[in-house]
């Protein structure tokens, strides 16, 4: 467990320390761009924390690199260097976008050139489980598989990107979860390089986004930009992918039907949100006629916001939405019994629908009408329509690109 909270520790000193250099130089340089009529925010914010970001990512490999635990990825394939250097391809692709405002054609031209370089070097799905065996596809099929499903992860990591601090706290809770996982793997099947790959990525994707939170939190002074956000997709598909298409699940032990499918169950369960609101914003743009990649302000967090909800209690409510659905899946696995995974998933989803129908706004409005709370906050007196018409615009935050 040593090797690993090096690497994350490095991982989250170099991205805060990159973060605020970052942040210094935007501001002197007035790298920040002009506030666009889609956007939600009133001033202009530097978003090239993903610059911060990627930093943390060359340290944690170099780090990585130097440890006996890690230095069997980097001598038995191209597997570490390919990801690095489709790592690199997103960052400059992304520094681009963030500061000119590239097509969404170059932006798809890149990730798919990025996928592509990782399923061409061996960073592939090559099975996936069905009960106690495994379905093969040929080198053709597994390679377009592989570099679609890097791309939708991407995108919709992309997309929910909207909220100060959504995407970085949804990953650190998720890949958390699944570096959880991934060690417990380890140990019931013994060392596979494919699970101990994906430990490394997840642990990266925490430090990462640890060390950047604090600038990003609400009220946000950077966000991470296209940079960040497909950086953590890439990441986020990438140990997905190491586990789901390369673990024999006959290996796992068999306590629960379900166990063989884990492999697969809790990356979607991770991703659940972020592919939930992908899919509905390539349906609804679509229907309209337009572009998949066409911005709009009709994403999950909007409509939290439009519900009455301030920004932080929407990006609450997707952590605890991540966290539930992440949870559950991993007790299935660790547990011999249905009943706590069952309770949490129970518990959990009515905390989520409590939260998601009653707006702090509102139920303070309707406590102050009671004589329950005083009238008025921080000076300012309790009306619950004027909250809830003006929830959406006191964030800091930018429509996804």
């Amino acid at each position: 467990m040593a090797p690993y909270l090096v690497v994350a520790a490095v991982a989250v000193l170099v991205t805060a320390v990159a973060s605020y250099a970052v942040l210094q130089l935007s501001r002197r340089y007035r790298l920040a761009p002009a506030v666009r009529d889609r956007d939600v925010h009133r001033t202009p914010t530097p978003r090239l924390g993903g610059i911060a970001m990627f930093a943390g990512v060359l340290a944690a490999f170099a780090v990585a690199g130097a440890q006996p635990e890690f230095s069997p990825l980097f001598a038995r394939g191209p597997e570490m260097w390919a990801l690095l250097g489709a790592c690199a391809m997103i960052a400059v692709v992304g520094i681009l976008d963030d500061l000119l405002d590239l097509d969404w054609m170059v932006k798809l031209a890149a990730q798919l050139a990025a996928a592509g370089l990782l399923a061409w070097n061996g960073v592939q799905i090559v099975s996936l489980p069905f009960g106690d065996t495994l379905i093969v596809g040929s080198p053709a099929v597994n390679f377009v598989i592989t570099v679609f499903l890097i791309t939708l992860v991407m995108n919709a990591v992309n997309f929910v990107d909207g909220l100060d601090g959504l995407v970085a706290g949804v990953a650190i809770i998720a890949n958390s979860l699944f570096f959880i996982y991934t060690r417990l793997l380890n140990e019931q099947i013994g060392r596979v390089d494919s699970v101990v790959f994906a430990s490394f990525i997840g642990i990266v994707v925490v430090g990462i986004c640890v060390g950047f939170l604090p600038f990003n939190w609400h009220r946000a002074r950077m966000f991470m930009g296209d940079t960040g956000a497909l950086l953590v997709g890439l990441l986020m598909a990438t140990s997905t992918v190491s586990v789901t298409g390369q673990l024999n699940p006959a290996a796992l032990d068999q306590k629960l039907v379900l166990a063989s499918y884990i492999p697969i169950i809790l990356p979607i369960a991770v991703l659940a949100l972020p592919l939930a609101d992908f899919s509905l914003a390539v349906v609804r743009r679509l229907k309209a006629g337009k572009s998949p990649f066409t911005a709009d302000r009709q994403h999950l967090h909007h409509r939290l916001l439009d519900m009455g909800h301030s920004p932080l209690q929407a990006v609450l409510i997707f952590y605890l939405g991540t966290a539930v659905l992440s949870v559950a899946v991993l007790l299935v696995f660790t547990m011999q019994s249905w009943v706590l995974p069952v309770v949490v998933l129970v518990a959990g989803g009515a905390a989520c629908v409590l939260l998601l129908l009653f707006p702090a706004v509102r139920v303070r409005a309707r406590f102050a009408q009671r004589g329950l709370v005083p009238l008025t906050r921080r000076g300012s007196p309790v009306d619950a329509p004027s909250a809830e018409r003006t929830a959406g615009s006191e964030s800091n935050e930018r429509i996804p690109e």
